[in-house]
């Protein structure tokens, strides 16, 4: 199935898997799975203990990358020393908040002979917190009302129109769900602190929550979609459990919203089910979920698919995938020698 693709070398952001897991090894899992052990995995971290750097089984060398907010020049720089060592083919950014820089530089990349398969940077902005009600609103999706909160005065606007319960959520990532002002006030200034403003305050929709995994091809159309149910979710809202379902409303809708933004890659939606039957959009994340191997165990092979498709490889949609597919996340203590640590401290490659 895969031999044509022999010596094939990924680079792969993402690697944290704490509480609020990066999608990065769930990649890395799906990738190894379908393209076998001829495989070459590049790791790219950003901190010294994201526990990828050490899963050697999985990820075959590792070199830190420059964070986000030191701009394009310095990645080109680093991705530039990293291929003239690895020969790169592919590179799959894993984090909403390197998305920027990794599409300015893909014309870049892709002089030095790797591909990638993101969005545009005006799909990247469409689908952002701060615009998706907008979003909404133009193309007839239901989406929460929502308030840009700049200083703690802006809360008492969002508190007038939301009341309690509400959403705080911060620009990139972390959301919240308050019930009083004074934890309203401390969701605002913890955000505000990790992320930078606007933080958002959303309005709180009560009803089962859903999330849809997808991959789409730039044209107007998925190439895969599987949905999922959550079951068991952690206090940062993320999705600890949760099992594989099928529902024609919500093809419906991930394929109105590629339909909508001429999505290219791999995203996220993360809907409400309302007991009125309305679907509301409550994130669109532009990249893959941590959960994306659940795409892989219920037929539909997601980060296979996109590298096939970076590649250049026509690929046809899938038609189905299984119902019923679990996944349980759990905690692991992965055995490292402290030689390690520190050689990815000092030089940044390990």
């Amino acid at each position: 199935m895969a031999n044509k693709y022999t010596n094939l070398c990924i680079a792969v952001t993402g690697l944290n898997a704490n509480d609020n897991p990066g999608p990065g090894m769930a990649v890395i899992r799906s990738l190894k799975e379908y393209f076998g052990d001829g495989l070459r995995i590049i790791g790219l971290s950003y901190e010294s203990l994201e526990p990828g750097i050490y899963l050697r089984d999985y990820v075959n060398k590792t070199y830190q990358v420059p964070y986000p907010t030191e701009g394009t020049a310095a990645l080109v720089e680093r991705l530039s020393y990293i291929n003239q060592r690895e020969n790169l083919d592919l590179i799959i950014p894993n984090f909403d908040s390197e998305l920027f820089n990794f599409i300015k530089i893909a014309p870049q990349l892709k002089q030095m002979g790797i591909a990638t398969y993101l969005p545009t940077q005006q799909q990247l902005t469409l689908r952002d917190k701060v615009h998706l009600k907008d979003f909404g609103t133009k193309h007839g999706f239901y989406v929460p009302a929502d308030h840009k909160l700049y200083t703690a005065d802006d809360l008492k606007k969002a508190v007038g129109e939301f009341n309690f319960p509400m959403v705080i959520k911060g620009k990139f990532y972390e959301a919240y769900v308050v019930y009083t002002m004074d934890q309203a006030l401390k969701a605002f200034h913890q955000l505000n602190a990790a992320w930078g403003v606007p933080v958002i305050a959303q309005q709180y929709i009560k009803g089962n929550e859903i999330n849809i995994a997808a991959l789409g091809d730039g044209k107007g159309n998925n190439i895969s979609l599987v949905a999922m149910r959550k079951l068991y979710i952690t206090d940062k809202g993320k999705a600890w459990a949760g099992v594989t379902i099928k529902d024609d409303q919500l093809t419906q809708l991930a394929n109105n919203f590629a339909h909508a933004t001429n999505w290219k890659g791999g995203y996220e939606m993360e809907i409400m089910s309302t007991a009125e039957g309305h679907l509301y959009i409550l994130e669109i994340n532009p990249r893959f979920p941590a959960w994306v191997y659940l795409t892989a165990a219920a037929g539909q092979n997601q980060p296979a698919v996109l590298a096939k498709m970076a590649l250049g490889e026509v690929v046809e949609p899938y038609a189905d995938y299984q119902a019923g597919k679990l996944f349980v996340r759990y905690s692991w203590d992965h055995i490292a020698d402290i030689a390690d640590f520190q050689q990815i401290s000092a030089f940044g490659e390990l």
